[in-house]
């Protein structure tokens, strides 16, 4: 009796595998060639970029410590001011949007579709493009930086928030609903402790990264910090722009503790 033997190779990935992964790489590499041959790289500048870098380190040393109290120190509060406004304005638009949003609260397909319109839109624009926007409307100032953050941070609160909604426990919810209780109670006693963790995280995040979006709002005069780094920058006078520099990668630490030990204490 002879037995035949068969080699069996094992491959990692399929035929069909194979050429998909090549395909990607491909276009890829097309890609990243192509955007090179339009983008339109000066190369003396490129290759004068570690001298330039070098001679505007210099210039901005030693800091400005004078500066701080003068100018800073107000433009800094203010910063903040619009973001902390600006992330408490969002959650007038971003709540509403964000029940609308989730299926197992509006089952109505139309609602989500507009919901989710408005969630997408908000937040695919720039805040420095509404922060022009909105200058346009009220003018230069701390109004059209606020209005810039509320309405940029819309989307990104709306949409995180709505599925956290969409992904509650439905248990309590139909307990609820059995028991005929009006919907702002299921609301309040059922979606909103499973969501409230989340809620908070949400908030935080997002006023965390609002604080280092209006440290350049001001640079198109949507006041703040970004007006006096501007100022500064069109002046030429580097030991001043070094010291706002510095000025904001405090702050930005600090909200950033801030914001984690607050989210410590909450959740």
């Amino acid at each position: 009796m002879t037995t035949s033997s068969i080699d069996l190779e094992w491959k990692r990935f399929t035929l069909q595998e194979r050429i998909s992964r090549f395909a990607v790489y491909l276009v890829i590499v097309v890609s990243l060639v192509w955007s090179w041959q339009s983008v339109e790289v000066i190369e003396e500048f490129l290759y004068d970029a570690p001298e330039q870098l070098l001679d505007m380190f210099q210039r901005m040393t030693p800091l400005d410590y004078a500066f701080y109290p003068s100018s800073i120190h107000d433009a800094l509060i203010e910063t903040l001011h619009i973001a902390t406004l600006g992330t408490l304005i969002t959650l007038i638009f971003a709540v509403p949007l964000a029940l609308l949003n989730a299926p197992n609260i509006t089952p109505s397909k139309t609602l989500n579709w507009i919901a989710q319109f408005f969630l997408v839109a908000t937040r695919s624009i720039n805040s420095l493009v509404w922060a022009l926007l909105f200058i346009a409307l009220f003018g230069p100032g701390v109004i059209a930086g606020i209005m810039a953050i509320a309405i940029r941070s819309i989307g990104f609160v709306g949409k995180l928030l709505s599925e956290a909604l969409a992904e509650v426990n439905m248990g309590t919810i139909e307990a609820l609903k059995a028991t005929g209780a009006p919907w702002g109670s299921i609301l309040v006693k059922g979606y909103w402790p499973q969501v409230m963790p989340a809620f908070y995280s949400i908030v935080l995040f997002r006023w965390d990264i609002n604080v280092r979006e209006s440290a350049v709002l001001g640079l198109v005069g949507a006041g703040g910090i970004g007006v006096v780094l501007n100022d500064a920058q069109n002046l030429f006078q580097w030991q001043k722009v070094a010291m706002v520099l510095v000025s904001i990668f405090a702050v930005v630490i600090v909200a950033e503790i801030v914001a984690i030990q607050i989210r410590k204490r909450l959740i």
